[in-house]
């Protein structure tokens, strides 16, 4: 949430956590759950680790807490959106970079990062049907009182094989696109 955050921050400029609450509502609330508390804590976190700094100053009568982004928190976040994507949420991790990639000025950078993108949804794809296989290997040895049960569990790995399949198909063809121009 951090990286996201930061993202917003090289964006938008200075916002309020209020504002940060709202820009999270109209954009990566579609792929990224955050409470306003889990931002708060997000947001503690980047200032003690000096990638944003906090001033407060005074809007209409109340006084507010304004966060922005500092030359560390800038490189902080163009490492993340660089870096590959390893453990957690796969989709998350595409989504969020994908959301924010535009910040990324070099054209052959963010092919780099979508290739990228690529790589690792292949990576989870093959390892999603390497254990399809070895699980309809086992399928003959399941009791039949568990019959139904392997049945649903079975379908749930094949909705994320081709979940996985469509991820893969849809960020080939941005590939594509983007390398014809």
């Amino acid at each position: 949430m951090g990286n996201v955050i930061l993202g917003l921050l090289l964006l938008l400029g200075p916002q309020t956590l209020y504002s940060l609450n709202k820009q999270f509502e109209q954009g990566p609330s579609l792929f990224y759950r955050a409470s306003f508390g889990s931002l708060q804590s997000a947001l503690k976190g980047l200032h003690a680790a000096g990638n944003v700094r906090m001033h407060e100053q005074t809007d209409a009568g109340r006084l507010k807490k304004v966060y922005e982004i500092t030359d560390a928190g800038a490189a902080t976040f163009h490492a993340w959106i660089r870096s590959p994507i390893v453990g957690g949420d796969l989709e998350t991790a595409a989504l969020s970079r994908l959301f924010l990639l535009g910040l990324v000025e070099d054209e052959a950078e963010r092919r780099v990062v979508i290739d990228g993108i690529i790589a690792g949804i292949e990576q989870e794809l093959a390892g999603l049907e390497g254990f399809a296989l070895a699980l309809d290997a086992q399928a003959a040895a399941i009791p039949d009182v568990y019959r139904d049960v392997f049945r649903y569990q079975r379908a749930t790995l094949d909705y994320g094989v081709v979940a996985h399949r469509a991820s893969l198909e849809w960020f080939r063809g941005l590939a594509a696109s983007d390398r014809a121009g």
